[in-house]
């Protein structure tokens, strides 16, 4: 029941809100009474003092005559010019409401035609979901500050499309890449069960391989997890320096993998601000990736240093197959390989994950394709700020 009372007064609040199209109507109208009240007046001073003006002229030329002054004369005088006073403030008066109101309707024509594209926009925006992100609302007309917003509002639509179409993709791609290993754990469990005669030094390979799977899908969830933990942003930050992480990251990259690389690394203090965590696995995936995709006999570069702009920086150059420049954009992209993932590859995270903790710091990478194939990838850091320690 109390609904049902409100329901009544809730319409009329809508009827009667206070829209922009009302305010600039009563804001147009509002300017014209006060300028018409400020002419009005300034019309009856003129008026009156001009009569007034007058009338002392005649009142000396009467004098000089010496043909004296009729009271009389003077007093219906006044009363003609008072008269016609009220008369000019009447009729101005009677002038300036009507062209008020005129002025109001017309300002209320002018303010919908104005707040046009207005309406166009908000019932186009209405119609827009998570379901049909690819329309736009395509604001015609001149070149002005509506279409300006329309134009802004399209340019956030298409931003939204992509991050929601990256969203799919990335959460179909994850399914895939761990519904794999659970679909091949599950097969080598069914086919030790359905051998009745299996001896336990085969049920120890079938468990081993099983474990080796677990760990395989430990292995991707930890990169789901940091690749989603560094798009978060950062929660504080702390001086780091870029040339003692990279020399602990590739004690332990070419201990735990050594082959027949020319490793040469050039790190020189750099010292940047943010999680330390985070740049420890950025610069991990960027030498893991050099490291794998490089030919035995070729070369791998690493070095650290601060610009002459006082920015540090991380460059990490390879040799390797070569790369078309268009195709490296895609490599930044989640479980996008530019070759089929073998045994014991990665799982295309890497750059994407380095491409995450770089935004979470505000960092500029720049990948371009190597001299002698390969990529060279380069990170930039903000200056240190003291502030953020």
């Amino acid at each position: 029941m109390p609904d049902t009372a409100s329901e009544p007064a809730r319409r009329a609040g809508r009827r009667l809100r206070w829209t922009v199209r009302l305010r600039l109507t009563l804001l147009y109208g509002a300017l014209f009474l006060v300028s018409g009240v400020a002419l009005l007046a300034i019309t009856y001073a003129l008026v009156a003092r001009g009569n007034a003006t007058k009338g002392v002229l005649v009142r000396f030329d009467s004098t000089q005559t010496g043909g004296g002054s009729d009271p009389d004369i003077q007093h219906v005088a006044t009363e003609r010019h008072e008269a016609a006073l009220q008369a000019l403030l009447a009729q101005s008066g009677i002038a300036l409401a009507l062209m008020t109101a005129v002025s109001v309707a017309l300002g209320w024509v002018m303010a919908g035609r104005v707040l046009r594209p207005v309406r166009i926009m908000a019932g186009r925006a209405r119609r827009i979901s998570e379901h049909n992100l690819h329309a736009r609302l395509a604001i015609a007309g001149p070149d002005d500050e509506l279409k300006d917003l329309g134009d802004t509002f399209d340019g956030l639509l298409s931003r939204l499309d992509a991050a929601f179409e990256a969203q799919r993709r990335f959460v179909a791609n994850a399914s895939h890449e761990l519904r794999t290993p659970l679909t091949l754990q599950r097969a080598m469990v069914e086919v030790a069960l359905s051998r009745p005669g299996a001896d336990a030094a085969s049920l120890r390979a079938v468990c081993e391989r099983v474990v080796a799977a677990g760990e395989e899908q430990e292995r991707l969830i930890e990169a789901l997890l940091t690749l989603a933990g560094s798009q978060s942003g950062l929660v504080a930050a702390e001086p780091v320096d870029l040339a003692r992480v990279v020399r602990e990251v590739l004690h332990d990259r070419t201990r735990a993998a050594p082959g027949k690389l020319d490793l040469h690394s050039s790190l020189r203090p750099a010292v940047a601000s943010g999680d330390g965590r985070l740049i420890a696995r950025l610069a991990g995936n960027l030498v893991e990736n050099a490291l794998r995709y490089t030919p035995p006999g070729g070369w791998v570069r690493v070095a650290t240093d601060v610009k002459e702009t006082g920015y540090p920086m991380l460059r990490v150059v390879n040799s390797g197959p070569v790369i078309p420049a268009e195709r490296i954009p895609d490599l930044y992209e989640p479980f996008q390989r530019l070759q089929p993932r073998a045994a014991g590859g990665g799982y295309g995270l890497g750059l994407s994950i380095v491409g995450a903790v770089a935004a979470a710091h505000r960092a500029e990478v720049t990948t371009v394709p190597g001299p002698e194939g390969g990529l060279a990838v380069t990170v930039e850091f903000p200056p240190p700020d003291p502030a953020d320690w």
